[in-house]
């Protein structure tokens, strides 16, 4: 398992868009994702689930991956939270 720790960059959090790209991008990793702020975890590869959070900008979220190359889809998802994803 990889565990990666990340504030959210865009401006508006993980709303719409920026948690659609973000559950997309977990989804095809073909990994169990999931992602947890305040206390509450749920399934990234959930548009709703990730809307549920209502994670704001500078929110402080937990990327958890599971399976084969954990490490290197973290990386990435990290990366995808740590920019801007509403100016994608």
């Amino acid at each position: 398992m990889a565990q990666r720790t990340t504030s959210i960059a865009s401006a508006v959090g993980l709303h719409a868009r920026p948690a659609a790209l973000f559950s997309q991008a977990a989804a095809k990793s073909g990994h169990a994702v999931s992602l947890t702020t305040k206390g509450k975890t749920v399934d990234a590869r959930s548009i709703l689930s990730i809307l549920s959070l209502a994670v704001a900008h500078g929110d402080e979220v937990t990327i958890d991956v599971e399976g084969d190359d954990a490490e290197r889809v973290a990386d990435e998802l990290l990366e995808l939270l740590a920019s801007d994803l509403d100016a994608a």
